[in-house]
């Protein structure tokens, strides 16, 4: 079983692409996607709150190998140590009243599977349709008959993107990255 805690030393690191650029300031739309508790979330409600979404192109599961050349793709490896860093501080984020929610394109059962097993405290949402990522604009990648969502975490309040984070390397210090911004 392969360790999906662990990153390689050796991982490419993601460039600004701007393909982010034009999400500070945008509302969040008026979206409601499943989550890891089998509840519909609705985006823009939950973001009328000091939010974290962090986004993530998939997670592996250790009996499974990586696929091949996924380790080579900028950005991709890491989806396990992002989520365990917001697991691990989740309780920081909510002694500042901010909530967390984690979302990726993967099905919600894969999502509740990879949950349970990794102890996580906060929602994983399912954007399984892509409709968050559309109407976002949201960057993706093709991979192995798969479009995915490219790694990236946004603040809102108030219904409203105020901070995004992008690119997001190394994924495990995420979480610590935005803590700091948020005491600054």
């Amino acid at each position: 079983m392969r360790d999906l805690h662990q990153l390689p030393s050796d991982l490419p690191v993601p460039e600004d692409d701007g393909a982010c650029s034009h999400l500070s300031g945008k509302a969040l739309p008026h979206i409601a996607l499943t989550s890891t508790q089998g509840r519909r979330v609705s985006v823009r409600e939950a973001g009328s709150k000091p939010t974290i979404f962090f986004f993530y192109p998939r997670t592996g599961r250790p009996e499974a190998p990586a696929p091949v050349g996924w380790d080579q793709i900028p950005g991709a490896r890491g989806c396990t140590p992002q989520s365990c860093g917001f697991r691990d501080l989740h309780q920081e984020f909510e002694s500042r009243g901010v909530q967390v929610f984690g979302v990726s394109a993967q099905s919600s059962d894969y999502q509740r599977e990879f949950a349970e097993r990794n102890k996580i405290p906060f929602e994983i949402l399912s954007d399984e349709r892509l409709e968050l990522t559309e109407a976002l604009g949201l960057p993706t990648f093709e991979f192995d008959s798969m479009r995915l969502i490219k790694r990236m975490a946004l603040f809102a309040e108030d219904g409203v993107i105020l901070k995004v984070f992008y690119p997001v390397f190394p994924p495990d210090k995420n979480a610590e990255e935005i803590l700091a911004w948020l005491d600054q």
